[in-house]
């Protein structure tokens, strides 16, 4: 039988700019644009791959959602997009608050 997959979690539709900054300080940071959310995961949209259980920084430009992650897949998407699922390690800040933001400009 064939088990059926389920995020345990509703995801958020938001998009908002980030930045995901490798541990290693001397790589610049990469923009990308998160297109949903959760209290545990992100999904980001960036021109560079990322390799599975990199970690990084993710730091949102409007906000103050700050968070350490572990990429858990990245898959092209086409010319230089990448869809990069990040697992949330530890986070500060909320995500409520910058949906809340984009829905009030909506």
């Amino acid at each position: 039988m064939e088990a059926i997959a389920r995020r345990l979690e509703e995801r958020i539709p938001l998009k908002v700019r980030v930045d995901l900054c490798n541990l290693d300080v001397r790589q610049p940071a990469q923009e990308g644009l998160t297109e949903n959310v959760s209290t545990h995961g992100v999904r980001v949209v960036s021109s560079n791959p990322w390799k599975r259980n990199e970690r990084l920084n993710l730091w949102c430009m409007p906000g103050d959602f700050r968070a350490r992650a572990r990429v858990v897949y990245c898959e092209p998407l086409g010319l230089n997009s990448f869809a990069i699922g990040l697992q949330l390690l530890a986070s500060a800040g909320e995500w409520k608050k910058l949906l809340n933001e984009a829905l009030s400009m909506a």
